[in-house]
């Protein structure tokens, strides 16, 4: 992936973290999702009054490439503020990993841009995916 793809991954994910409707635990997630064919999909986090019933930023990025019948992400961007890492949760490491490939990039950011990068693997070792259903 080229500088400029990185540049545009991280400025989509990071627009998605200002749209997010966080009224509840004040903590803004974007997400930034390059298919392998370099479509591109972005999600937000979103709260309700029954928290912490919400959408994660990563499953909405998601459900936006599935919607556009794009099922391989290339590379993930997902940022979030504070001085911790801001990785995807449990269950959006799962969600992640049904659309990744075995080369799937994941980029876990802060305003100033990208703290630490990961294949999949690294991210959700020895998970179980699509391929474990198979006969």
């Amino acid at each position: 992936m080229s500088q400029d793809q990185d540049k545009e991954l991280f400025e989509l994910a990071t627009q998605a973290m200002g749209k997010a409707y966080v009224p509840y635990s004040k903590f803004a997630v974007g997400a930034a999702i390059r298919t392998v064919n370099g479509s591109t999909y972005a999600g937000c986090n979103v709260e309700n009054a029954s928290y912490p019933e919400g959408t994660c930023a990563e499953a909405g990025a998601i459900a936006s490439m599935v919607l556009d019948g794009q099922t391989k992400i290339e590379s993930i961007y997902v940022i979030g503020k504070g001085d911790a890492l801001v990785t995807p949760c449990g269950g959006c490491r799962q969600r992640v990993r049904e659309f990744s490939t075995a080369s799937t990039m994941i980029h876990i950011c802060g305003p100033e841009g990208v703290r630490k990068s990961m294949l999949m693997e690294e991210l959700l070792p020895f998970s179980f995916g699509p391929e474990n259903l198979k006969e």
